[in-house]
């Protein structure tokens, strides 16, 4: 009787393992799937992790568990979504901050944005809008920029703090156009807010959620938005871009696997990421909580994750700001 060679079986061997990992992709999901969400529950991040969430259940036809992971300004969770078992069970809801800001800060973390990733694809875009008080002249962007032009550093800009994507809009907009403001960071959003709608300071970057109350009021005024064109929920205030080109402040939020998950699931995760926001109830579900709906192939959210670290580290360095 012939003996066959172990060598000989090898390429066997290889075949069906092969076999047997298509096999597992294919049937992805068969158990519950995680989100990490790198935020606690509330703000914008928890409810879009939740509403995908939702969908990515109903599609797939197993449970999606949230996990909010908060701390060290995201940082924390997006390092526990880099270090997971890169199967397609552990996912990210990876944002602008964690996978941009942070980095380019040059902070040390746990990962690296651009190689322990495997992205999948934007989901959401978070608007800023530019916000004055009504004692403030300035009726439009251009008008802003003569203003703080012709009284260097009067004009007091407010963020929710130092490093923040609302502080780095007002750096971008002083890099583009040479204005001078005064920068005026606070431990979060709620007492800048506060300052801004009592006049002690003149003007803030800020999501639509957080301003539409004040803005019916008549609180406040938009005079621009830092998104790529205009926002759906206000049409009429004009994108800054429109009056000065190249600006962008935009947040946006996205999933994204372990390096290492299996193209295919990548691929079946981005399908259903694209068919959710071309659905109009969801639409619905994510404009309600004042977000814009997004769509990218996994290469275009790796493409926007190094152009805008690229872009922030330069306006950063170029600011010469440092974090507390």
């Amino acid at each position: 009787m012939r003996v066959q060679s172990k060598w000989t079986l090898v390429p066997v061997l290889l075949a069906l393992a092969g076999a047997a990992a298509h096999a597992a992709e294919s049937a992805y999901p068969n158990r519950p799937i995680r989100i990490i969400c790198p935020y606690p529950p509330g703000g914008s991040t928890d409810p879009t992790a939740r509403i995908f969430g939702g969908w990515l259940s109903e599609k797939l036809g197993v449970p999606v568990v949230i996990d909010n992971r908060p701390g060290g300004g995201s940082t924390i969770g997006h390092g526990l979504g880099a270090k997971a078992t890169p199967d397609g069970y552990t996912l990210l809801l990876g944002t602008s901050g964690g996978l941009v800001v942070s980095p380019a800060f040059g902070t040390k973390l746990a990962y690296d944005p651009l190689k322990d990733f495997a992205p999948i694809g934007v989901g959401v875009y978070v608007p800023f809008l530019l916000v004055v008080h009504p004692s403030v002249p300035a009726k439009s962007v251009k008008e802003l920029i003569e203003l703080a032009k012709a009284q260097p550093g009067k004009l007091n800009f407010g963020s929710p703090g130092t490093g923040t994507p609302n502080h780095l809009g007002i750096e971008l907009l002083t890099a583009l156009t040479g204005a001078k403001f005064t920068h005026v960071p606070y431990r979060g959003g709620g007492a800048a807010t506060v300052d801004l709608v009592a006049g002690r300071i003149q003007a803030i970057f800020g999501s639509i959620p957080q301003w539409q109350p004040h803005l019916a009021a008549g609180r406040v005024r938009a005079i621009g938005i830092g998104h790529a064109r205009r926002a759906k929920l206000l049409p009429e205030v004009p994108a800054i871009t429109e009056v000065l080109p190249g600006f962008n402040n935009t947040t946006w939020y996205g999933l994204l696997g372990p390096a290492g998950t299996p193209a295919a699931v990548v691929s079946k995760v981005n399908a259903e990421m694209k068919r959710a926001v071309a659905d109009a109830d969801f639409v619905k579900q994510i404009e309600a909580i004042g977000l814009e709906p997004a769509s990218s192939t996994p290469k275009e959210m790796g493409d926007l994750i190094r152009g805008e670290l690229a872009r922030w580290t330069k306006v950063i360095r170029d600011a010469g700001i440092k974090l507390e």
